[in-house]
């Protein structure tokens, strides 16, 4: 069912939905700029931030009950924190040193973001702290996207374009807790199940979706082959316990 259409004059790359309204979506955008949309007022957005001197890549509303916070990620290598009742920017975080490509709230830890960029690192943030709080050089490759695990605070997965998905523990991040290998090209986005804490699914330039239970010896459950193009984006419903 179709029922809304926004026209922004640049790529969207992002969209991220309100934690708190319903109706109200945030997008990111090439020209490095954030827009806020109200589904009952689709004359235009209802805000627009330019503050990013490069694309806005990732756009991610905090899921923590506490504060209404969004962070984005762009290419000109800086995470931003948005208040969006604010019209600018609360803070910047500098340190990658490339492109940022991903940026998610820990579900978790109020205040507490993870970034995964083109140097080749995952790197934890905490908002009340302006320096990095950890580096994890999580691959000899550029590191396209993370997540966090919705039953463990200390776990996170990335994907990177080495074809291999890595799970890290911020206790100890010598090593990975898992590898993942099976795509056959760079992994675009991955994602933990809201449902089982050992369940995952990523896509890929492979033009497949690939879904993963890493507690098991043999990890791959299943490789999807729908898509005839690069597959960019995936997310899992909240609400059906199957549904992707």
């Amino acid at each position: 069912i179709f029922q809304f259409s926004f026209d922004w004059n640049d790529g969207l790359f992002d969209v991220t939905w309100s934690e708190n309204n319903e109706n109200v979506l945030i997008t990111c955008s090439g020209d490095g700029s954030l827009q806020i949309w109200d589904m009952t007022k689709t004359k235009g957005p209802l805000q627009v931030y330019k503050e990013h001197t490069l694309e806005a890549y990732s756009v991610d509303w905090s899921q923590t009950r506490g504060e209404q916070l969004v962070v984005s990620g762009s290419w000109d290598q800086t995470a931003k924190l948005w208040d969006p009742a604010v019209g600018k920017s609360l803070c910047t975080f500098k340190g990658h040193e490339g492109v940022i490509y991903s940026t998610i709230w820990s579900p978790h830890i109020p205040g507490c973001f993870a970034s995964a960029s083109g140097d080749q690192t995952l790197r934890i943030w905490d908002v009340k702290t302006p320096g990095v709080k950890l580096v994890i050089p999580a691959h000899q490759a550029e590191v396209l996207s993370c997540d966090w695990c919705k039953y463990d605070e200390n776990l996170l997965v990335t994907g990177a374009v080495d074809c291999s998905l890595k799970g890290w523990d911020l206790r100890n991040i010598r090593q990975p807790v898992f590898v993942l290998l099976g795509h056959t090209y760079a992994i675009r986005r991955v994602k933990f199940s809201p449902f089982h804490a050992t369940i995952l699914a990523s896509c890929s330039y492979d033009f497949t979706v690939r879904f993963w239970d890493f507690s098991k010896p043999n990890p791959l459950l299943e490789t999807v082959e729908h898509h005839t193009e690069f597959t960019c984006g995936l997310d899992l419903s909240l609400h059906n316990r199957g549904q992707v």
